[in-house]
């Protein structure tokens, strides 16, 4: 029978503060007794080392520890029932987990042993880490923190059978609802380490451990939370020769600081406030919508070109007439029409785009629309940060390019040329390159990224690599600003 253990850590808010103030509320659960598949030693510990560091941190904890597919849904659900409005809501899981179809499967401790073909048996068996996510943004929690030490090896592997199809860990988490974070041990098709030797005595596993003190870090966000444990991890990894990068999926709102502020905040603090009440968010002023339910409200996209920037807006309902301004002071402008006929209006279209300079600054584009009845929408706020809009744009060229990451030409010898890679260099923190093999085993040395000419190659780089004339092909792999790694990509003469 699964040992089922919930704790709640009472007492973080102060007895004065009124009932509808947001508060902290974590899910920890460290499943090591499985039945039919291997067994694990760190992840109960792991649990109970994040619940104490979370405690630390002014969390209402509640601890889950070998838990079967029942007992996994109650505490689910005991979860939901602790989260309310505004809150912010941490999930630690430690476990095997098990990726199928691009999708990530959390494994309770009675999962069948599944081989060839019965896919379909882990998935009626384990739980859906979107699933998660929903739950937790139907709940309304202003931030979700999901953090997964579960990238292990195929728990399904069997000498003599074949495998379940699927991978060992789980796959990037890349298209997360806003206010959401996760964190992975590792990334794709990499494994975590619960040890660095057999002389290694710690209870609990190298991310774990790393991850769980640079919480407690003062005056850090959770981006240089992730960032520092990522690079010490990675560091700790190498003297084994192992290859671990932890990743992390940024869709935070604002930063979010779990341990104090950040320096400058700090001294404008109230001194008066208890450190308990420290929100997980600073107070943000934002502008209140027309109506209540936003879910009709204008996107946007970004693109970053030679002369500057262009906004191109969506709206959901037909519009008769589009204008917008920056900031919340000035007089908005028309953004004219285009030469088409909206066949739900029979008028001509609203041109949907926005020309901003180059070196426009951050802020919030005020945006509204004339809608059919002739009444005015608006104004939505829109959000516009260059640097993360640039990263965002450029990696999705990115994805939409990979073809083009690297090609070969024959000059004097030859040369595989990596322009593509230069051009939009700003979404990538780490180029990897492998010749003759499909690992990337060689860091690929780039220009910094310069926002004020992104796409611009410097003149004293050298876009290009000599190869040896026996060379038959290269592989690249790259690791984008928020920490996800791209799948491996062979280039063959």
């Amino acid at each position: 029978m699964a040992v089922f253990l919930v704790v709640f850590l009472a007492g973080f808010l102060a007895s004065t503060a009124p009932a509808h103030a947001e508060k902290r509320v974590a899910l920890v659960i460290g499943n090591n007794d499985y039945r039919n598949v291997p067994k694990l030693q760190k992840a109960v510990n792991d649990a109970r080392t994040m619940g104490d560091t979370l405690k630390q941190l002014g969390f209402s904890v509640m601890v889950a520890e070998n838990l079967n597919r029942q007992a996994f849904s109650e505490t689910l659900l005991a979860f939901d029932r602790a989260v309310e409005p505004g809150d912010t809501a941490f999930f630690f899981y430690a476990g095997h987990g098990f990726e199928i179809s691009g999708q990530n499967f959390l494994l309770p401790t009675d999962v069948p042993a599944a081989t060839e073909g019965q896919e379909e048996l882990v998935r009626d068996a384990s739980v859906l880490a979107d699933r998660i996510i929903e739950r937790l943004q139907n709940k309304k929690a202003r931030t979700a923190i999901l953090v997964f030490d579960a990238c292990r090896n195929n728990p399904f592997e069997r000498s003599g059978t074949r495998a379940v199809a699927g991978g060992g860990g789980l796959a990037p988490m890349t298209q997360l609802p806003e206010g959401v974070f996760s964190v992975f041990s590792a990334g794709p098709r990499q494994t975590a380490l619960d040890r660095l030797s057999n002389d290694d005595a710690n209870p609990n596993s190298v991310f774990t451990r790393t991850f769980a003190r640079e919480l407690l870090q003062p005056g850090e966000n959770m981006v240089q939370v992730a960032q520092r444990t990522r690079r010490l991890v990675s560091e700790m990894a190498e003297t084994v020769n192992h290859k671990q990068i932890p990743v992390y999926f940024d869709q935070m709102v604002d930063d979010v600081f779990l341990n104090g502020m950040a320096k400058g905040q700090a001294e404008a603090a109230k001194p008066s406030a208890p450190p308990q009440q420290v929100a997980a968010l600073p107070p943000v002023s934002v502008p209140k919508l027309p109506k209540e339910d936003a879910v009709n409200a204008p996107i946007a996209s970004f693109s970053r070109h030679n002369g500057g920037w262009t906004v191109v807006i969506s709206i959901a309902d037909p519009a008769l007439g589009i204008s917008w301004r920056m900031g919340d002071a000035g007089d908005f402008r028309e953004t004219g029409f285009i030469d088409t006929l909206d066949p739900r209006t029979r008028k001509r279209m609203p041109n949907p785009s926005i020309e901003l300079p180059a070196d426009a600054p951050a802020g919030t584009i005020q945006l509204r629309y004339v809608d059919t009845q002739g009444e005015m929408q608006g104004p939505f706020p829109i959000r516009f940060d260059p640097e993360t809009a640039l990263i965002r744009d450029q990696r999705k060229i990115l994805d939409m390019t990979a073809t083009s990451w690297l090609s070969f030409r024959e000059f004097n010898g030859l040369l595989v040329y990596y322009t593509h890679l230069m051009s939009y260099r700003c979404a990538i923190r780490e180029v990897r390159i492998g010749i003759d093999t499909a690992v990337p085993d060689k860091v690929l040395k780039m220009p910094a990224c310069d926002l004020r000419d992104p796409s611009a190659i410097p003149s004293d780089a050298q876009p290009y690599l000599k190869l040896a004339p026996q060379t038959k092909s290269v592989s690249v792999e790259l690791t984008y600003r928020d920490g996800s790694v791209s799948e491996t990509k062979t280039f063959r003469r």
